[in-house]
């Protein structure tokens, strides 16, 4: 749910190809399996395209990665313990700290998780969506910084030439 939001996201600001956005799981248990069909449901409803096959997340990864998002706190904890370094366990960071709320004072991890609406009905699907489109906004905003200021990358010495 929150790669095909943010995705959107990404496009709908010009920065698709800038900007890779990919998920995986922390564990393989529907690894190749397609999202749950409540999932697409939801999405589709909102008009979000889908395409997703489940696949776990590699540690040999936080090489070329920028920046890992984890939905709850449990996943952020597996992730960090995943990282080669600690430079690596620094980029991963929970989605909602993205979100403005107003009371930033309180939270915690645990107030930060995206809950897992699986073992539950529709309705926390549309709620996990909801939460998930808050925090993407932030998010947003925060890559689009990061992508502008960054310095350009180094010409390439060997171009390939068609």
């Amino acid at each position: 749910m929150a790669e095909s939001v943010f995705r959107s996201r990404i496009a709908e600001d010009g920065l698709d190809g800038l900007v890779e956005v990919d998920s995986a799981g922390t564990d393989g248990w529907h690894e190749g399996d397609g999202a749950d069909p409540r999932t697409v449901a939801v999405l589709g409803a909102a008009g979000y395209p889908h395409t997703h096959r489940a696949r776990r997340f590699q540690a040999s990864w936080f090489d070329h990665l920028d920046l890992v998002i984890a939905l709850d706190s449990g996943h952020l904890r597996a992730l960090r313990r995943l990282a080669p370094t600690a430079h690596d366990a620094a980029k991963v960071r929970l989605l909602r700290s993205y979100a403005a709320e107003a009371d930033t004072g309180t939270r915690t991890a645990d107030t930060l998780d995206v809950p897992d609406p699986y073992y539950g009905g529709f309705e926390g699907f549309e709620e996990c969506l909801d939460m998930v489109e808050a925090a993407s906004d932030g998010l947003l905003k925060a890559v689009r910084a990061a992508v502008t200021t960054a310095p350009p990358a180094a010409a390439d010495p060997h171009p390939q030439h068609p």
